[in-house]
C-alpha cells in the first residue's frame, strides 16, 4: 500500500475508529517513551537504545494517525466529540512525557560527554612526560587531552 493510499484510508475511517486508532497509537508511544526514560534514569543505556527502532515505528504510526485526525477535525467534532476530546487530553500527556524524555536524554548525553572528556584528560595527563623546566622545577601538566581514544562499544 502506498503512502497516499494509507493516508486516504485513514481519512475515510469512521470517526470513532479513527479516534480509537489514534488513541491506541498514542498510548503505545507514551508507554515506550516512559520505559526509555526509566531505563535511562537507571543508567541502562544499552537497554534504552534497544527501544529506538520500535519507538521510531510507533512514532511514525502515531504521526500518520494524528495528521488524519487533524485533516478530519471538523468531521470528528460532529461525529465523535467525546472521542476527540479524550484524544486531545491524551496528546497533552504525550507533550509532558516527551518533554521529560528529552530532558533525561539530554542529561544522559551530557553525562556521557563529561565522562569521555574526563577520561581523555586523565589519559592525556598520564601520558605526558615529567620534565624539569629552565628554572629547575618540575614542569606542571597542562591538562591537555589525549589525541585519541578507542572504546569497545560491545561492552
Amino acid at each position: 500500500m502506498s503512502a497516499q493510499d494509507r493516508i486516504s484510508s485513514l481519512r475515510s475511517m469512521q470517526a470513532d475508529v479513527l479516534c480509537a486508532s489514534a488513541e491506541s497509537a498514542l498510548a503505545a508511544f507514551v508507554d515506550i517513551m516512559s520505559r526509555e526514560t526509566m531505563l535511562l534514569r537507571a543508567g541502562k543505556y544499552k537497554d534504552a537504545a534497544e527501544l529506538s527502532a520500535r519507538k521510531a515505528e510507533i512514532a511514525q504510526d502515531y504521526v500518520g494517525l494524528a495528521r488524519a485526525v487533524q485533516d478530519q477535525a471538523e468531521r470528528l467534532k460532529r461525529e465523535a466529540p467525546q472521542d476527540l476530546a479524550r484524544l486531545q487530553a491524551g496528546h497533552e500527556k504525550l507533550a509532558t512525557q516527551m518533554a521529560e524524555n528529552l530532558r533525561v536524554l539530554a542529561t544522559a548525553r551530557q553525562v556521557t560527554q563529561d565522562l569521555l572528556s574526563d577520561v581523555a584528560k586523565a589519559t592525556g595527563a598520564s601520558a605526558q612526560p615529567e620534565t624539569y623546566g629552565a628554572s629547575g622545577k618540575l614542569s606542571s601538566a597542562s591538562g591537555r587531552m589525549t589525541k585519541g581514544l578507542a572504546f569497545n562499544q560491545a561492552l
